[in-house]
């Protein structure tokens, strides 16, 4: 069974990226083009897939260059494999970092201390919770 090719402009509306992204994708090596339907690209339903993962990771942080490794990966790349590794010790940190952020808001929106970053609640999220480092690296 053969599946059924979408132009640039229906894996564009799919997708939520403007066609510019995806030729910058493709110039990156992210996607492949299936071919042409004239002068439009073309492409198979599974770049879908491939681009909710590129997002995915563009939103996690990841830069293109580190995506493009990260799609290349084999087994044996060591050094990738490590970047990996740290790159999700640092999403670990992110994500705790979050959490307490959406928790004191939680707490706030409901608090009645006035004012409410001088909830003593609040304040102790952050004062027992703050990775080191958090201000250095969010600040820059």
């Amino acid at each position: 069974m053969t599946d059924t090719l979408l132009d640039i402009a229906e894996v564009a509306a799919a997708s939520g990226l403007a066609p510019s992204a995806l030729r910058f994708y493709e110039k990156r090596g992210l996607i492949t083009p299936a071919g042409r339907n004239g002068l439009r690209r073309t492409f198979r339903p599974d770049v879908l897939g491939r681009l909710a993962l590129v997002s995915c990771a563009r939103g996690a942080g990841f830069t293109i260059a580190e995506i493009a490794g990260f799609l290349r990966a084999t087994p044996s790349d060591t050094e990738l494999r490590a970047g990996m590794a740290r790159k999700a010790r640092e999403l670990d940190e992110d994500i705790a970092r979050l959490t307490r952020m959406r928790d004191s808001l939680r707490h706030a929106s409901t608090c009645t201390h006035e004012p409410l970053v001088e909830c003593p609640d609040f304040k102790t999220t952050f004062e027992n919770a703050t990775a080191p480092g958090d201000f250095a690296r969010k600040a820059v």
